[in-house]
């Protein structure tokens, strides 16, 4: 009994995980193409607005609610909604996992966000974090990704391309409802963990590399 919800669930990769992995898990999207996709894989999908497929919901029904891409396409009074009613339909303990394009990242906050003429506005890693401790979720953690492996190794080279290019261009807020200190401690290591790269780490170790140089000088 571990139902999940994903929202704008598109050819239905998370899906697939989600009953790899013993989960109950319900798609919903708006893209026709998307959804034949899911039932020539035989997915549990279906086709449904984000918040008409929520407010269907009863309170406390779902382990997870997640969204991969969508948050960037809704004006942020429905994004407001949105989590809200996540909140609303999530089990003690359960999770909201909402990815989108890491403005962080120079070049997709400057450029790449807005290949996409259906994005409404880039979302700040730490906006996206407030939005969900403001609406009632207990904590938020931002997990950055999609970065280039190399970058994680501190010996390697690193020009100012890395500076711009080479932060997480995706991440996700994973929030997490309230509940007993019991059923939310075995999530704390992942709430304690660092994921990714951040535009200040890459920025000083770009300075330290520079520094470097210069006493070499």
């Amino acid at each position: 009994d571990y139902p999940v919800l994903d929202l704008g669930c598109g050819r239905g990769e998370w899906l697939e995980l989600m009953v790899r992995e013993g989960f109950a898990p319900v798609g919903v999207d708006l893209d026709d193409g998307m959804l034949e996709a899911c039932e020539a894989l035989r997915l549990p999908a279906h086709k449904d607005d984000v918040l008409s497929a929520l407010r269907k919901l009863p309170d406390n029904s779902q382990v997870v609610v997640s969204g991969f891409h969508i948050a960037e396409h809704l004006p942020f009074e429905l994004l407001q909604e949105l989590v809200a009613e996540a909140l609303r339909v999530l089990r003690p303990a359960g999770l909201l996992i909402l990815e989108t394009p890491n403005a962080e990242n120079v070049t997709v906050g400057t450029n790449n966000f807005y290949l996409d003429p259906t994005h409404e506005q880039p979302l700040p890693n730490l906006l996206m974090s407030f939005l969900a401790e403001y609406s009632g979720f207990a904590r938020a953690k931002i997990v950055r990704l999609q970065e280039p492996p190399e970058v994680h190794d501190e010996q390697a080279a690193l020009g100012v391309l890395n500076v711009l290019f080479s932060v997480s261009p995706d991440y996700a807020v994973v929030a997490q409802k309230a509940a007993a200190p019991d059923q939310l401690q075995p999530f704390d290591g992942m709430f304690d963990a660092a994921y990714g790269i951040s535009l200040d780490q890459l920025a000083h170790r770009y300075d330290r590399v520079i520094d470097r140089r210069f006493a070499e000088l």
